[in-house]
């Protein structure tokens, strides 16, 4: 058992609260959160956390993990022209031990940055869920089925094998994009989501064109038509959604479907600004990604927090719109329900021990008049002082617990990048 104390604790249900209790974990599990007992169990480690915060980890609601290796190689582009003409043909080079180390990669930039579980949508299934498997980290994967796969059949052999790897590893169904995908393919991964009652995610409504486009082809925008077509019947979402109408905003609201917002990389991409307050207020479900790499290019939470909030009160023109509060919600406990992780979307007994502290000793989180806004406001990856999942510390002070070092895994990751300078 592990026993957290002396600091400050934030949850979440039944409302945002900063209480001074205790929690302890055994083996993967929260078994304790309360004020200090009389009579103590026997502890394999006690944590004084100094006045310091504990909290549920962010959750990465959308990214591509492995596309690490395209950091600052494919930057100041439109999207269409910086997939067709870098991202597309620099994976097809990818080989599987590359997939493997740079998908470890962003691992580690995560547990520094104090994200403890990613929704990722990426090919090479079996070789990333491995590389989460033997890392410790907790990982959904979203299959990306678009007309460029060989045989569209191995999206039900990746989700029967991913799911039954690891209690870390899930599976969920999702295509790349409507654009991307024909109407046979779509009809197919609708089969699936029918034959399992599962839901479905996909890339939705980032740009102008592919909302026009979809109109275009079917007459409909992306989510009037994937709806028309069953592709939510069973629940799932969208990612970026920059350009929802009021149709599409309650169609998602009535059906309860997920809008994930990536701010910083759609700004960097040009592609637009998600209306969220919009959507909250109209009673959609939000939860916040990073995307990849290749388009942020940080695997970072706070800069996305800070950049959702202040977004919306510039496109609002309020000061007032979506509040700190809503933005850490969103960024810890949505992420994992859009993700069907609520077994580690807040600290209570019995949830996963997916946990991260935060310096408070730090100039940034200094003085202390709300701890919330703090985070949301002034925090940054420099505040991440530990970072557990499934009760096993990962990353504690700077340093990284896995199954490889930091030093081997930067090593492979370079290697790749200069076999395609070649």
């Amino acid at each position: 058992m592990i026993r957290f104390y002396n600091g400050k604790i934030i949850r979440f249900e039944p409302e945002t609260t900063v209480t001074d209790e205790e929690v302890w974990t055994d083996g993967s599990k929260i078994v304790y959160v309360g004020p200090a007992k009389d009579e103590m169990p026997s502890f394999e480690r006690q944590i004084d956390l100094q006045g310091d915060v504990l909290m549920p980890g962010f959750k990465n609601g959308h990214t591509h993990t492995p596309m690490t290796f395209l950091r600052s190689m494919a930057d100041d582009m439109e999207l269409h022209s910086w997939l067709s003409n870098l991202i597309w043909p620099n994976e097809a080079k990818l080989t599987e031990e590359a997939v493997y180390y740079l998908t470890k990669l962003g691992i580690l930039e995560y547990l520094s940055s104090g994200i403890t579980a990613s929704f990722d949508m990426y090919a090479h299934s079996h070789t990333y869920a491995k590389a989460n498997a033997d890392a410790g980290f907790r990982t959904v994967i979203c299959s990306a089925m678009n007309n460029f796969d060989k045989d569209p059949t191995d999206i039900e052999r990746d989700y029967l094998y991913c799911s039954s790897l690891s209690e870390l590893v899930s599976y969920i169904f999702g295509i790349h994009a409507e654009y991307t995908t024909s109407v046979e393919r779509m009809e197919y991964m609708v089969s699936l989501a029918e034959k399992y009652k599962a839901p479905c995610f996909t890339h939705l409504c980032e740009t102008k064109s592919e909302v026009e486009g979809c109109i275009g082809r079917y007459g409909m925008t992306p989510p009037q038509y994937l709806d028309s077509i069953g592709f939510f019947k069973y629940g799932g979402g969208g990612y970026h959604c920059c350009y929802f109408n009021d149709e599409d905003i309650e169609l998602f609201a009535r059906k309860g479907l997920w809008a994930v917002t990536c701010p910083s990389s759609n700004l960097k991409l040009a592609s637009g600004i998600a209306p969220i307050e919009k959507m909250r207020k109209a009673g959609m479900q939000i939860a916040i990604g990073t995307d990849s790499a290749s388009s942020n290019n940080a695997l970072d939470m706070f800069r996305e927090m800070y950049l959702v909030t202040a977004l919306q009160k510039y496109y609002e023109n309020d000061a007032a719109a979506l509040p700190a509060g809503e933005v850490l919600k969103m960024a810890c406990v949505n992420g994992a329900r859009s993700m069907m992780l609520s077994c580690c979307d807040d600290i209570a007994e019995g949830k996963k021990a997916d946990l991260v502290r935060l310096d408070m000793n730090r100039p940034n989180m200094q003085p202390v008049n709300n701890i919330i806004t703090n985070i949301v406001y002034s925090g940054s990856k420099e505040n991440i002082k530990m970072t557990m999942i499934n009760g096993k510390i990962l990353y504690e002070n700077g340093e990284f617990f896995l199954d490889d070092s930091a030093e081997l895994i930067y090593k492979k990751a370079n290697e790749f990048v200069r076999s395609l300078a070649k």
